[in-house]
C-alpha cells in the first residue's frame, strides 16, 4: 500500500517551498537557501513519480471497465492485454517511488575526496595502492568526473605510500562513500622469487568534499608545518619549503600536501581535505551512533573493517560485506567496478527501508 496521505502532505509541502525559493531575498543565506532547494528538487522526484504512479492506475482501471462491459472479443483481449501490460509498469513505477521515499544523504551529491594508503605488507602495498589509484581513475572516466590530485607520495618501484584525489562529477560521494575500508590483496609479488602468494592491505577512505559553509574552522585550531618536499623526482623536490603540514589540534587530524610547487596552492589543497575529514568525522560518529543500535550491513563509519578481497591467483574480486564475488579481476581494476557499487547502494538503502 502506498503512503497516500504522506505523499499528498508533500504536494502541500511542495507548494509551500515553490513560493519560498522563488523568494530572492532568501538568497543572501546561502546555506537555508541550499537546504530548501535540495528539499525543493527532493519533493518535485517523489511528486512526479506518485503522479505517474497515478496515472497508470486510473489507465489500469479504463482498461479494466473496458474488458468488463465490452461484448467484442476482439476488444476484450485488447484490454486484457492492456490490464497485463500496465500491471507490470504499475510494479516497476511503485519500486521507483518507494526508492524516492528512501530519505536521501544531502552529502551523496558532493564530490569525492578519495584517500588510498598502503598498510601491511611494504612494496607489495604500495604497488597495489596505484592498482586502486588506477582502477578508480578508470572509473571516473567512465562517470564523466574530473579528477584532480591532491597529495601523491611514490615509491622506488613504482607503486604509493599514499595517494588523495578529488572525483568531481554528479554524485560522486554517492557512488563512491562504500569504498571506505581496508581492500586486502592475495597475489604473488613481483619481488617474490620463491612464487608465495602474499597477502597484504590497502586503506581506502572517502570523504565528501566539505564546502566553507559546511565546515568552519577557527585558525586557533590549527598548526601548520612547511617542509621541503620528498619524494621521486620533480623540479620543486628538496628545493623549497613548498610542502604543508596542517594539524587540527582538538581532534589531532593530520593533512599534508606536496603536490604542488607553490606553498600557497598546497595549503588550499591541504584545507580542502581538513575540512572534509572534519565533515567526515561527524558523519562517521552519526553512523557509529546507529551501528551501535542495530547491526549495520553497509557502512562507512568503520574504516577498520577488511570490506573486500582481490585474489589473483584465481581472477577473483569478493566484497564481503554483500558476499557479492565476480572471477573477472582484470576487468574490475580497469574500473568496471559499476555493478559492486550498484549493489552495495542498493544493499545500504535495503537497510535504510527497515529502519
Amino acid at each position: 500500500m502506498m503512503p497516500i496521505e504522506k505523499l499528498e502532505s508533500f504536494r502541500e509541502e511542495f507548494l509551500i517551498l515553490q513560493e519560498k525559493v522563488s523568494d530572492s531575498s532568501l538568497m543572501s543565506d546561502a546555506r537555508e537557501y541550499r537546504k530548501l532547494m535540495r528539499r525543493y528538487k527532493e519533493l518535485s522526484g517523489i511528486l512526479s513519480a506518485w503522479d505517474k504512479y497515478q496515472d497508470i492506475q486510473k489507465q489500469i482501471q479504463e482498461a479494466k471497465t473496458m474488458h468488463d462491459n465490452e461484448n467484442d472479443p476482439e476488444i476484450v483481449a485488447m484490454a486484457k492485454e492492456e490490464m497485463n501490460t500496465q500491471t507490470e509498469a504499475l510494479e516497476v513505477a511503485e519500486l521507483e517511488l518507494r526508492d524516492l521515499l528512501i530519505p536521501n544523504d544531502p552529502n551523496d551529491e558532493k564530490n569525492a575526496i578519495i584517500e588510498i594508503r598502503a598498510g601491511t605488507g611494504g612494496e607489495e602495498a604500495a604497488l597495489f595502492v596505484a592498482d586502486l589509484y588506477r582502477m578508480y581513475s578508470y572509473y571516473a572516466e567512465q562517470k564523466g568526473w574530473k579528477k584532480q590530485i591532491i597529495d601523491m607520495n611514490e615509491t622506488g618501484l613504482g607503486g604509493f605510500k599514499e595517494v588523495v584525489m578529488l572525483l568531481s562529477g554528479e554524485n560522486a560521494y554517492g557512488q563512491m562513500r562504500f569504498e571506505s575500508g581496508v581492500h586486502r590483496v592475495q597475489r604473488v609479488p613481483v619481488t617474490e622469487s620463491s612464487g608465495r602468494i602474499h597477502t597484504s592491505a590497502v586503506t581506502v577512505a572517502v570523504f565528501p568534499e566539505a564546502e566553507d559553509i559546511d565546515m568552519e574552522i577557527s585558525d586557533n585550531d590549527l598548526r601548520i608545518d612547511v617542509y621541503r618536499s620528498s619524494g621521486n623526482g620533480g623540479q620543486s623536490v628538496n628545493t623549497t619549503d613548498s610542502a604543508v603540514r596542517i594539524t587540527h589540534v582538538p581532534t589531532g587530524l593530520v593533512v599534508t600536501c606536496q603536490d604542488e610547487k607553490s606553498q600557497i596552492k598546497n595549503k588550499a589543497k591541504a584545507m580542502k581535505v581538513m575540512r572534509s575529514k572534519l565533515l567526515d568525522l561527524q558523519i562517521s560518529k552519526q553512523e557509529q551512533e546507529i551501528a551501535s543500535s542495530r547491526k549495520a550491513q553497509v557502512s562507512t563509519g568503520d574504516r577498520s573493517a577488511k570490506i573486500r578481497t582481490y585474489n589473483f591467483p584465481q581472477s577473483r574480486v569478493t566484497d564481503h560485506r554483500i558476499n557479492l564475488t565476480s572471477y573477472n579481476l582484470d576487468g574490475f581494476l580497469v574500473g568496471n567496478i559499476d555493478e559492486f557499487v550498484q549493489s552495495l547502494r542498493m544493499a545500504w538503502k535495503n537497510e535504510k527501508v527497515n529502519e
